[in-house]
């Protein structure tokens, strides 16, 4: 199957019409996103952005109604109301109606999770480390990859908000250890890029972040992946 992945957003509107129109050309069978689509440098009191890039969201939910979307930190900040950087008390109000609009938008049998799975290819925002999965998931489902994405999905603030969650985990950094790495690829965001980069069973995909004076980081590409091959490309 080939997917397009959305990743970080946070805040760019325009990311869900580039990839609309990109859907539109019949280049991939449906979407993934990476989500965090809100916050970012010196907006917390810019609401109609968040609006808009809400309504973009939906708008593309509506079009594309199997995008699978995968809970970021910063959407679940204000779910949960955890304080992080980037943190708008002014926008809390509007995120928390326009996630739950979002919520109740995608299918009831696609809904909003922490970790999705197209074939042998795990999609989340940060990552599912090994550890993570041996802490929380019983050992008689350790080798059950259906049955350990749905634990995960299981779980709430008190299990995910910390570093080694799939939605704040940070596994570019040295010894991380992904969840079975000869047999699954994982796919995420979280972490500014320079570009698409794949390290061995890690493909890396936040490369529309920006600097605070608004220089992008990297080259603002959408992953164009098969997942059964796992071959990719960066298309815009």
């Amino acid at each position: 199957m080939k997917v397009l992945v959305i990743p970080d957003v946070h805040l760019k509107p325009q990311m869900f019409r580039q990839a609309a129109d990109l859907m539109d050309t019949g280049k991939a069978d449906r979407a993934v996103c990476l989500m965090d689509i809100l916050d970012d440098w010196d907006r917390e009191y810019d609401i109609a952005l968040y609006e808009e890039t809400y309504d973009e969201a939906i708008r593309f939910a509506l079009e594309f109604l199997d995008t699978a979307w995968c809970y970021g930190n910063h959407d679940l900040s204000y779910f949960w109301h955890c304080l992080e950087s980037g943190y708008s008390s002014m926008a809390s109000a509007t995120v928390q109606r326009k996630l739950l609009e979002l919520r109740r938008t995608v299918p009831e049998d696609h809904p909003i999770q922490f970790v999705q799975k197209i074939d042998n290819v795990l999609f989340s925002h940060g990552g599912v480390l090994n550890y993570f999965v041996e802490e929380y998931v019983p050992k008689s489902k350790y080798h059950d990859v259906d049955a350990v994405v749905e634990e995960i999905n299981k779980l709430g603030r008190i299990e995910m908000w910390n570093d080694m969650s799939p939605i704040w985990l940070r596994p570019q950094r040295p010894g991380i250890r992904l969840y079975k790495p000869r047999k699954l690829l994982q796919v995420v965001g979280h972490t500014p890029m320079n570009e698409i980069t794949r390290e061995k069973n890690l493909i890396s995909t936040d490369v529309f972040s920006t600097y605070r004076d608004g220089r992008p980081i990297g080259t603002q590409e959408f992953l164009l992946l098969d997942t059964v091959t796992w071959e990719y490309v960066g298309v815009k």
